[in-house]
């Protein structure tokens, strides 16, 4: 089938674009997404011996280039985007939860899709391989799925966050929060356990959604958004110079400390000064977005986002296997070749993630049935909706935690799907339900 069959052309998807649409938001969006799924692929080292399966990381590897996450960790701008466009749908006496379900609906969509794609696929795996290779590779398949999990939650914040009506009551919140994340930290520190510090995958990610909320409502001057950036910046290098804080902003296995998880302050002041960066620069962005080619790749890619996501860990794994089964691994970093292999194996996942792209994106626009009917709460059962999609949110957080093996991950799995489905009852409101009583159960 020819591609101009599934993805409109250039000229179809400039007619269809409101003049109103920020652009320079979704070019922050698809551009962090190539880095996070090409910056995988870097990271990841693999080989096949007569142990098994042996797997790496670059940077525990390579320690010295850690300093390059402070420029190649760019999920403040997945939450940046989503704050705003979450600001740029929100009309003034909607209803909150009907309004938090219907962005998780299509959000939600490709990942129902993909968990049960893995929870097949494991099924088997544990049939053929044994338990154990289901074990490892279900605390793997889901773990990117964190994202998904914080984003709901955060998102929920936004109706709040709209309310505020300067650039100083944003600078408040956002002080506010690094405030929070510094004292979360010292309970860490304190008790001693990761798990001490879990509010700031709230309080962190929360504040490149405020900064996407004003940037929206145009409440950010550029020339303050440069100087606040410098300022987060130079307290983020201090930090990290001064030893507080590991100087990674992504996992490395090697970590004592891990930034990501749950989030420090070295990441929340990261989160600050690049989601101010993006401000300072949405507008040239903008304009280089009005370009009918550029806008068409950034359109099509944007379209079929969470499909690039979710399956680009996939897409890496049979890029590696491809290559080892002809004899080219990338994992002993002092090996001849070494960098050459890596980047053959860049350019074989993207021809491998394009496939993947065209094959599955369309689900992402595909409803689902039940799931993507309409919705008409108000009141009691619209805020039940709202908070049993929280719910959901954070049950995939503990499912991207556990992975989909032993009882903790499964049940989180099933917690997800529970919430989920609560959620889109209560969405349905009592219009839908009256005139659903009214079909036959036979058309219904």
């Amino acid at each position: 089938m020819p591609l101009t069959k599934l993805f409109p052309d250039s000229r179809t998807v400039a007619a269809s674009t409101p003049a109103t649409r920020d652009r320079a938001v979704d070019v922050a969006r698809l551009a962090a997404l190539m880095v996070v799924m090409f910056g995988h692929c870097a990271l990841l080292l693999a080989t096949i011996d007569s142990g098994g399966l042996r797997i790496g990381n670059l940077l525990g590897a390579v320690p010295a280039l850690t300093p390059i996450t402070w420029v190649v960790q760019v999920m403040p701008l997945f939450f940046l985007a989503g704050g705003a466009a979450g600001a740029y749908g929100w009309q003034p006496g909607t209803s909150w939860g009907t309004w938090l379900f219907i962005r998780a609906q299509r959000l939600c969509r490709p990942v129902f899709w993909y968990l049960a794609a893995w929870s097949v696929g494991l099924f088997v795996v544990r049939l053929t391989l044994g338990p154990e290779s289901a074990a490892g590779m279900g605390r793997e398949c889901v773990a990117l799925l964190w994202f998904l999990g914080v984003y709901i939650v955060v998102l929920a914040f936004v109706p709040a966050l709209t309310r505020l009506n300067s650039g100083r009551a944003a600078v408040v919140v956002v002080v506010a929060l690094l405030i929070a994340a510094s004292a979360i930290d010292r309970i860490r520190v304190a008790v001693g356990t990761p798990q001490a510090g879990v509010a700031n995958f709230l309080v962190v990610w929360l504040i490149p959604v405020a900064i996407g909320v004003a940037y929206a409502r145009r409440l950010i001057v550029t020339s303050a958004a440069l100087v606040f950036a410098a300022i987060a910046f130079s307290i983020q290098l201090v930090l990290a110079l001064a030893g507080i804080y590991e100087v990674s902003l992504v996992v490395t296995g090697e970590e004592v400390m891990s930034n990501v998880s749950p989030p420090t302050l070295l990441l929340a002041l990261h989160c600050t000064w690049m989601s101010l960066v993006f401000v300072a620069a949405a507008e040239p962005i903008r304009r280089w977005a009005g370009g009918q080619r550029v806008w068409h790749v950034v359109a099509v890619g944007n379209s079929g986002a969470m499909t690039l996501y979710l399956w680009h860990i996939p897409a890496i794994a049979v890029a590696t296997l491809s290559l080892h089964a002809v004899g080219l691994d990338a994992f002993d970093v002092t090996a001849p070749g070494f960098w050459g292999v890596l980047a053959l194996r860049a350019v074989v996942f993207a021809l491998v993630m394009a496939i993947a792209f065209v094959v599955l994106s369309p689900l992402e626009h595909q409803p689902l049935p039940w799931w993507d009917g309409p919705v008409h709460a108000t009141g009691v059962a619209s805020t039940i909706a709202g908070a049993s999609m929280c719910l959901a949110g954070i049950a995939v957080l503990l499912m991207a935690k556990n992975g989909l093996s032993g009882e903790a991950g499964w049940t989180s799995l099933a917690c997800f799907v529970a919430a989920a489905a609560v959620a889109r009852t209560a969405a349905r409101g009592p219009a839908e339900r009256e005139s659903a009583s009214r079909i036959p159960d036979s058309v219904a």
